[in-house]
């Protein structure tokens, strides 16, 4: 199945966490970002947590989720001191919960720990979502990203996430490709896996790379919001050149960030 670049656009609308993880991220910006959200009717916003109250309050009753980070972006905090940003983030109104996966210790062989910290988060987390970012572009190889996937996976995961957005490679389709293979092989098809593509995606073009790789391993009809995710606000510019619908020239409140996306912004 091809998909006009309309239906792409659509698509990766409906799927996007419109994010703003920015060193200087206000709260303005975040009630912004939520308005923004709402407006064009995106999955969720992601911010920090300590924004997360006014942007649930914000979004209150438009059906846009709340996300919020915890381990970030580095994945070395102690697992208690996550799993209590995990309870306060529930408490102030967060849906999703995007975990960093210690990627650090998990590759010097250190997996028990890497798992207890899930395993808190998860725990936290209650009836929120949680999405595990394994920091593909960290982990480098096949086996070692598919090793990570499948760990988020048995220690609670509800979508494996590539990146944090903050280290010197992002998504790739190598890695995306990887992580969709082991969510095929370990979905039950009850509880479905979703997998969530995060870090310099910035136009409709970038988009179908990934959504193209889920409906060759997961099937046509897979990609919704409940399986697959955007973490790429930048993205929202070019989706509305292409939907006709605002002027790919605004700009204002991309968000993206990392080496690999415009200085400024922030996933």
């Amino acid at each position: 199945m091809t998909r006009t670049d309309a239906e792409i656009a659509r698509l990766a609308l409906e799927t996007m966490d419109l994010t703003d993880l920015s060193d200087d991220a206000t709260l303005e910006g975040a009630l912004a970002l939520a308005q923004r959200a709402a407006e064009h009717g995106t999955a969720a916003v992601c911010v920090w947590p300590r924004f997360v109250a006014a942007s649930a309050q914000a979004l209150d009753g438009t059906g846009v989720r709340v996300a919020t980070v915890v381990n970030f972006p580095g994945g070395a905090d102690a697992a208690d001191d996550v799993a209590a940003l995990t309870r306060q983030a529930v408490a102030d109104g967060a849906d999703e919960i995007d975990v960093v996966l210690p990627y650090r210790a998990f590759l010097a062989g250190d997996v028990a720990g890497a798992a207890a910290v899930l395993d808190a988060t998860r725990e936290a987390a209650g009836d929120s979502d949680v999405k595990v970012i394994i920091e593909s572009g960290e982990l480098r190889k096949t086996d070692a990203i598919e090793a990570a996937a499948g760990l988020a996976v048995e220690h609670g995961a509800q979508f494996v996430k590539t990146s944090t957005g903050k280290s010197p490679v992002s998504a790739t389709p190598e890695a995306a490709r990887a992580i969709l293979g082991v969510l095929a092989d370990l979905s039950d098809g009850v509880e479905p896996l979703g997998f969530k593509a995060s870090g310099g995606i910035r136009t409709v073009a970038d988009a179908r790379v990934y959504l193209e790789l889920a409906d060759e391993i997961m099937g046509a009809d897979w990609v919704s919001p409940s399986t697959f995710r955007f973490g790429a606000s930048g993205l929202l510019d070019d989706v509305l050149r292409v939907l006709g619908t605002e002027s790919g020239d605004e700009g204002g409140t991309s968000s993206e960030s990392g080496p690999d996306a415009p200085a400024g912004s922030s996933y």
